[in-house]
């Protein structure tokens, strides 16, 4: 579904369907309008299968890490930083991921864990606002517009956010507004 729509010239119309609510804001233009007239956040966490294998074995800080399959027909799901500068990304057989980083530590999945590690990460959305949709484990969009009425700036809540997930889960993340 598109964010946003055309409905007649010069004039176009947001929307944002989510889970409990459904924004329409119409703007004369798109060009102007701000961070205030569409507050809501795309909210990533960084390397989110690796990361959390890092978080749970320290031994594995600054490592190359990949979280998939190991064996011929494997494939990587998800890669630390120092993996990816090495050239191992997501989608990629296991095989061409070795052979770019012979040092690479592959480790299987552990679903249940990333499933715990991805509550906690809605449970502080919840927190911030009632009104998010996750897309996936690791990634959600939050409308913040309901926020307004408490003069909160999306700007520091998004700052806010990232700072509180690292705190409290011990991941990285990226937050788009």
């Amino acid at each position: 579904r598109p964010y946003f729509s055309e409905v007649a010239p010069n004039r176009s119309v947001a929307t944002s369907t989510f889970a409990s609510a459904r924004l329409f804001v119409v703007s004369n233009s798109l060009a102007s309008a701000t961070v205030d007239d569409y507050p809501i956040l795309h909210v990533d966490l960084d390397a989110f299968f690796a990361s959390v294998e890092v978080l749970d074995d320290p031994s594995l800080e600054g490592k190359p890490v990949a979280v998939g399959g190991a064996g011929d027909r494997g494939v990587i799901a998800s890669a630390s930083y120092e993996a990816r500068t090495r050239g191992v990304h997501s989608a990629m057989s296991s095989i061409v991921a070795r052979r770019l980083c012979p040092e690479l530590i592959i480790l299987p999945g552990r679903f249940s864990r990333y499933e715990e590690v991805s509550a906690q990460f809605h449970d502080i959305l919840a927190d911030l606002t009632p009104i998010f949709e996750p897309l996936s484990l690791d990634e959600a969009f939050a409308d913040l517009s309901s926020l307004r009425r408490l003069e909160v700036d999306p700007v520091r809540a998004a700052h806010d956010l990232r700072a509180r997930i690292r705190d409290e889960i011990g991941v990285g993340s990226g937050v788009g507004l």
